[in-house]
C-alpha cells in the first residue's frame, strides 16, 4: 500500500515508522512553511509491544518522505490534536490529495458532523494505541506502540479498502480490534481519560506531566479517586445514547469497588511496563483540554452531574493557566 500521513507527529510517524519496517511506502504532507525545518531522518526510541507484553527496546532511524500535491493514496492517515479534523481536511482538499482517510485522533462529534466535515470523502475511524513525544529540533521520536489498534467494524466503516487496511495491519504486526461502535468507544475513552487526567492534575504540578503519571499510578487512594471521576465521566457518555451494555469489557475495572479497582490499577502500572511508559510520555497540552474539555462541556450541556470531575477539571485549567 501506498501510505501518507498528514503532518510529523507523534502517533502518524510511529505508525509511519512501523509501516515503512514493513515494506510499506511512506510519505508525509508538510506544510510549506515547515517543509525546510523537516528533517529528512528521524531517530526512533521504540518500546514496542507487538512481540511482547513487556515491550521490546528499539533504537533505529526512520527516512522521512515527502508527499506532493495532486496525489492519490490507498490510505492516509490523519491523527490531529483535538477539534482540528475539519482544518485537516481541508488541507488535503487543498493539496488535492486522494485516498480512504483513517481518522487516528478523539472526536466529540456526531456521526452527521463527521459525514459533513468529510463532505463526501471515503473515510474510517480508528484510534491508535500509541503515544510519546517527538522532537523536531532534535529530530527524535521517543514512543510506545502496543500490538493492537482499534479500528471501525467493515459493516460500519463502509469503505473499500477495508480488507488492505486489515492487511496492512496484520504484516506490520498490529492486531485489529473492533468494538460494537467505534465512535462511541472514542467517546468512552475520552471519558476514561478525562477521568485519569483531571485527577492526576489534582495531585500536583501537571505541568510536570512525568511526574503527575508517577504520582498518581503510585498511589492506590488518587486511582480510587480517579476510577470514582472516571464513573461520573462515563455518565456524560451515557447521557448521549450510548448503550453501555456494549461495552461491558472496557468498562468492568471501573465497576468493582472502588478500593479494590485502585489497588489493582496500582499494581497494573507497577508491573506493566507498556501501560507505565505511556502514561509518562503523553503530555500534550492541547490533547489534555481538548479531552478534559470536551466531556466537561457536553456534560453541562446535558445536565449531568459530575461534582468531583468538575473539581478537579478546573483545578488542571488553574494549572495549565
Amino acid at each position: 500500500m501506498k501510505i501518507m500521513i498528514l503532518g510529523l507527529g507523534v502517533i502518524g510517524t510511529t505508525y509511519a515508522y512501523v509501516f515503512q519496517k514493513s515494506g510499506f511506502e511512506t510519505a508525509h504532507l508538510i506544510r510549506e512553511h515547515n517543509r525546510k525545518k523537516c528533517p529528512d531522518k528521524i531517530s526512533v526510541k521504540l518500546l514496542d509491544g507487538r512481540k511482547s507484553k513487556q515491550g521490546e527496546d528499539i533504537e533505529d532511524t526512520y527516512t522521512v518522505a515527502m508527499a506532493r500535491q495532486d496525489e492519490s493514496y490507498d490510505l492516509i492517515v490523519v491523527s490531529v490534536s483535538g477539534g482540528r479534523l475539519k482544518e485537516a481536511v481541508d488541507t488535503l482538499n487543498q493539496n488535492r490529495i486522494g485516498g480512504t482517510i483513517l481518522v487516528l485522533n478523539g472526536v466529540r462529534e456526531e456521526r452527521k458532523d463527521l459525514d459533513e466535515i468529510m463532505n463526501g470523502r471515503k473515510y474510517i475511524l480508528g484510534y491508535p494505541v500509541a503515544g510519546g513525544q517527538i522532537d523536531m529540533e532534535k529530530a527524535r521520536l521517543d514512543s510506545v506502540l502496543f500490538g493492537h489498534m482499534m479500528i471501525e467494524r467493515k459493516d460500519k466503516a463502509g469503505i473499500d479498502r477495508y480488507d488492505d487496511i486489515i492487511s496492512l495491519l496484520n504484516q506490520s504486526g498490529i492486531k485489529a480490534e473492533c468494538p460494537y461502535d467505534m465512535l462511541e468507544w472514542i467517546w468512552l475513552h475520552m471519558a476514561i481519560n478525562a477521568g485519569v487526567i483531571t485527577t492526576a492534575a489534582s495531585l500536583g504540578d501537571i505541568k510536570d506531566s512525568v511526574a503527575a503519571a508517577r504520582r498518581l499510578m503510585s498511589r492506590a487512594p488518587a486511582l480510587r479517586e480517579a476510577i470514582l471521576t472516571i464513573r461520573e465521566c462515563v455518565k456524560v457518555v451515557e447521557a448521549r445514547n450510548v448503550d453501555l451494555k456494549n461495552y461491558r469489557n472496557e468498562l468492568i475495572p471501573y465497576k468493582i469497588p472502588s478500593l479494590l479497582a485502585g489497588l489493582i490499577m496500582k499494581r497494573m502500572f507497577r508491573t506493566n511496563r507498556l501501560t507505565r511508559q505511556i502514561m509518562e510520555l503523553h503530555a500534550n497540552k492541547d490533547d489534555l483540554l481538548y479531552v478534559c474539555g470536551s466531556v466537561y462541556e457536553i456534560g453541562k450541556k446535558m445536565n449531568i452531574s459530575t461534582p468531583c470531575f468538575d473539581v478537579n477539571y478546573k483545578a488542571l485549567l488553574n494549572a495549565l493557566e
